[in-house]
């Protein structure tokens, strides 16, 4: 009964996929908008080869020399900033979380960790303990005394908004004051860890410069920083390869974990640092051995992505593609009061829905609807956050133009029918009407208009209360997880 399934009150039952689309077991093709695992497309031919190809000859673990492995892990440190240049090969983001606090831990022999509201960084205990997005599921008593929880860096619902004048400083000083209080208490910090980007926690973008303040901090106290590039790594922010990168060329972490994409669907992941912290734990005397982490099969699939992730120009696309499904979404926000913001970048975009755009009363039931009908539509999306009321985009890097266009006129549509169905109207309609009409064409190139890579799209907020869901209309109470 833990195990959950994607539409627990309709399951999918998929037996094939290609590309951005999925197939169920009656042949119906759905346009897939959220695995990031399958990152260059579903089922890539030149992945497949690849992975075939060393099959036939060998697979073995990592106690044997193989070229493989040196050649991945220099084409991987070769995407970082010079001095990451350490590679641990593990299997699963999880394994890659949980020894990135190895790394840390041994660093400075501090055990503390500071990490962010609705954070999660994987399964397994000692990740639980340190993603409040699971642990808090287990009552108020669940914290670790060694786990210090700071506020999420979000200008739409956080304790900072997009009116304040520096809100990346005002956020960092409550790190620090954490660390304070933590030094006082006679604690100390061995780590700061934070999604580049946060998933789970509602498709939060941190302000720019946030990072290099809570790194100045996390290091004077004796601390790492631990960039979780897990889900939004791997050029899915566009014009950067990671999405740490966002933060400005100045910004460097001292660990970075990935997984899901790095090899589209195979199982494999990485921990990449720096000469010093590696060493450092090369010298607590325990040897690191893991079975499957580097593998040639798993360096084969590796080296294919990256291969296709450059041939095929993915950031490029992950760039235009990504502009336009915010331009498009923006239009929504001004013709929809259910929606109160867009923000993404690059083909990380999240539609954060609301029943009262001033209040930003969270719409949660709304958005569980709303995915529902979107599968009627063989549209496969999800809703996330600590409201269960932001949709998430993060499909595969192939995703089009025409898709954007596809998804958000559905979505459009969708919203209409609910609108009418309550009588909830829009003042914005007028305007909306005026706009003009975008058509996308095979191999469209950025629009005009979509200069700004990260969205946070507030238009003027909407004074009318949102009593969507009158008594006459069942909702599906269930939630989806991702």
């Amino acid at each position: 009964p833990s195990c959950k399934v994607f539409f627990a009150k309709d399951p999918l039952k998929i037996v094939r996929a290609q590309g951005q689309y999925m197939f169920d077991e009656k042949g119906e093709k759905y346009l897939d908008c959220i695995n990031n695992v399958a990152h260059v497309g579903h089922s890539h031919p030149y992945v497949i080869k690849a992975a075939t190809k060393q099959m036939e000859l060998l697979n073995t673990n990592s106690r044997f020399l193989h070229d493989n492995l040196v050649q991945y892990a220099q084409r991987l440190t070769a995407t970082l900033p010079e001095k990451l240049s350490v590679c641990y090969f593990v299997n699963s983001g999880s394994e890659a979380n949980d020894l990135a606090l190895r790394l840390a831990r041994q660093y400075r022999g501090h055990q503390d960790v500071i990490t962010l509201e609705n954070a999660y960084h994987g399964h397994v205990t000692s990740l639980i303990d340190i993603s409040p997005y699971k642990f808090n599921q287990l009552g108020k008593d669940s914290k670790k005394e060694f786990v210090h929880v700071a506020p999420s860096p979000d200008i739409y619902r956080g304790k900072y908004r997009e009116d304040h004048p520096d809100p990346a400083s005002a956020y960092a000083e409550e790190v620090k004051k954490i660390i304070e209080e933590t030094q006082k208490n006679g604690r100390k910090i061995a780590a700061f860890i934070a999604e580049s980007m946060q998933s789970c926690g509602g498709q939060v973008i941190p302000p720019v410069g946030y990072f290099q303040k809570v790194a100045e901090y996390v290091r004077a106290a004796g601390g790492v920083f631990i960039a979780d590039e897990v889900q939004v790594g791997f050029g899915r922010v566009g014009k950067h390869f990671w999405a740490f990168q966002l933060q400005g060329e100045d910004f460097v972490p001292d660990i970075v974990t990935m997984g899901k994409p790095i090899g589209n669907g195979h199982p494999m992941s990485c921990v990449v640092t720096t000469r010093e912290i590696a060493e450092s734990f090369g010298a607590s005397g325990l040897e690191y051995f893991n079975t499957f982490g580097g593998n040639p099969v798993s360096c084969a699939i590796g080296l294919a992505v990256l291969d296709v992730i450059e041939k095929e120009d993915l950031q490029g696309n992950a760039t235009r593609v990504g502009n336009y499904l915010l331009e498009l979404l923006a239009e929504q926000k001004e013709k929809h009061l259910l929606v109160g913001d867009i923000r993404g970048v690059g083909l990380f975009v999240g539609v954060d829905l609301v029943k009262d755009q001033q209040k930003r009363t969270p719409a949660t039931a709304e958005a569980l609807h709303l995915i529902y009908k979107l599968k009627e539509h063989r549209i496969l999306l999800s809703a996330d956050g600590p409201h269960r009321n932001i949709l998430k985009f993060k499909p595969p890097m192939c995703f089009t133009a025409e898709d954007a266009k596809h998804v958000v006129e559905t979505i459009d549509a969708l919203l209409t029918e609910m609108e009418e169905a309550t009588g909830l109207k829009t003042e914005n309609n007028t305007a909306t009407n005026a706009q003009c009409k975008r058509k996308a064409t095979e191999g469209t190139s950025q629009p005009e208009g979509a200069n700004e890579t990260i969205g946070h799209l507030n238009g003027a907020a909407c004074r009318q209360e949102n009593g969507l869901y009158s008594k006459k209309r069942s909702v599906p109470s269930k939630r989806i997880r991702t």
